[in-house]
């Protein structure tokens, strides 16, 4: 969706500069960055009212998940230190001789000697946590004995310690020994203040390409690919917010729709009363193609020729005189340095130029001209009105209900459309729109007609009836 703030400034450049823009271009401009945008989930659910697929939101920093499992993770990989504090005291080593040491080849984790009894319990915790996609059996083919001496030595001194956790922020802080244990625990403490089902959610731009839920991403960019292909949904609720500023929106060649300020509406100089500058401006714009602002300020008020600027003549020096220090004509004398010169600024508008200005501001907000975002001019068209269609005529054998004029038709509804304008200025860009065929309406009071029986000439000798063959 569009960001809120986003088309709040878009509403009022449009309202200031009173051009049309192309909806569909300004859907386009929005999907551009981020930073304009906004993506909102929302859950779908099945018939008995519950959710096909769940929606859970982390409160810490504000991300999504798809799964309760994949929240706690995060928070417990990123936001560990929120809630629990890690805290080492040392122990026993463990008693005999190891020369060598299991290793995994894939993350170098030291998983101990083969025979010690907490093998089996860190190879499948590792496999668990890293490598769960990966069969068990593969995975245990990966690890490799190594008997170097510096390895075995700190997998020893790793045994040497014992790390235990310390909870924060709660009353009589207990301690934990074991990463098992701190998930437990913040599953009955912290799981139902931190981690919430929701039904939908709005994020941001930036924060929706900031997603780690790898479901959540490939969703997000099927939708982003598909609105770049054609934004129907970001223009549908594009013409939504700009509507609530007072927006209008009309179609250009019956094809591209644009916002305005206000739509295209015929002014007939006949008959009605404007001033004379009105006149000339609507006169000007029609008959001159591709016509702009420029344009008319050149030909309805064009700026005064600069006045001359006067030249003084230098002042009058002693060509012998020479500085103090050198030769009279010496070669390396200074020349007098010419004067910077600065550029001239712009003339403000003159008062024919600010009435000229003043009047075609008023003929854009009442729709009688348009301005588009290229800057051309043109006079909203007058309106074509189509002769009613001359009643069917009624057909002689035809049989109507009762109650019902012969050949009656039905009138189709009247429908609410956009308001059409014809321009030439404007090139309609290759926009798969769809095509509304209006089917014609048939009588609903004809039925099919018999078809009439041949009439016999008096004259004609009419065969007796021939009796059938005996059997």
């Amino acid at each position: 969706m569009p960001d809120d703030k986003g088309v709040d400034s878009l509403s009022r450049q449009i309202k200031m500069s009173g051009r049309s823009f192309p909806l569909f271009d300004i859907a386009q401009m929005i999907l551009q960055k981020p930073e304009r945008q906004q993506v909102r989930f929302e859950v779908r659910k099945k018939p008995d009212g519950t959710p096909i697929q769940p929606l859970f939101l982390c409160a810490v920093d504000d991300s999504l998940w798809l799964s309760e499992q994949e929240a706690v993770d995060h928070v417990l990989e990123k936001h560990f230190g929120m809630f629990y504090q890690a805290e080492k005291t040392p122990t026993e080593p463990p008693k005999g001789t190891y020369t060598f040491v299991a290793q995994c080849g894939m993350s170098g984790v030291i998983l101990g000697p083969p025979n010690y009894h907490d093998y089996q319990n860190q190879l499948h915790k590792l496999h668990t946590e890293r490598f769960s996609r990966m069969p068990f059996d593969a995975f245990k083919a990966r690890v490799k004995i190594v008997r170097e001496e510096a390895v075995v030595k700190k997998w020893i001194e790793d045994q040497s310690t014992k790390t235990e956790y310390i909870c924060l922020n709660v009353p009589d802080a207990p301690r934990l020994g074991s990463r098992e244990a701190v998930a437990t625990h913040f599953r009955e403490v912290h799981l139902p203040n931190i981690i919430k089902q929701v039904e939908r959610h709005t994020l941001s731009g930036p924060a929706s390409r900031q997603l780690r839920s790898p479901g959540l991403q490939r969703l997000m960019r099927a939708a982003w690919e598909e609105q770049k292909r054609f934004p129907l949904q970001i223009a549908t609720v594009l013409s939504q917010q700009f509507a609530s500023h007072g927006l209008q929106f009309f179609k250009v060649n019956k094809t591209i729709t644009h916002v305005s300020v206000a739509r295209p509406h015929y002014l007939d100089l006949d008959a009605t009363p404007v001033s004379e500058q009105v006149k000339q401006i609507v006169l000007l714009i029609n008959s001159t193609p591709k016509c702009t602002r420029r344009t008319l300020l050149e030909k309805l008020a064009p700026t005064p020729a600069p006045a001359p600027i006067p030249v003084h003549p230098p002042a009058v020096t002693d060509a012998t005189a020479s500085p103090p220090g050198t030769e009279p004509g010496d070669a390396t004398t200074p020349a007098a340095a010419p004067a910077a010169a600065t550029p001239p600024a712009e003339p403000p508008p003159t008062p024919e130029q600010a009435a000229v200005i003043g009047d075609l501001h008023w003929l854009i907000h009442q729709g009688h001209v348009i301005e588009f975002a290229n800057g051309t001019l043109e006079t909203a068209k007058k309106p074509i009105i189509k002769p009613p269609r001359p009643p069917k005529p009624p057909a002689k054998a035809a049989t109507t209900p009762e109650g019902a004029p012969a050949g009656a038709v039905a009138e189709p509804g009247a429908t609410e459309g956009i308001v059409e304008h014809e321009s030439t200025a404007v090139a309609a860009p290759e926009t798969p729109v769809a095509a509304v065929v209006e089917a014609p309406v048939e009588s609903a009071s004809a039925t099919p007609v018999e078809a009439p029986v041949a009439a016999v000439p008096p004259n004609a000798e009419v065969a007796p009836p021939q009796e059938p063959a005996a059997t």
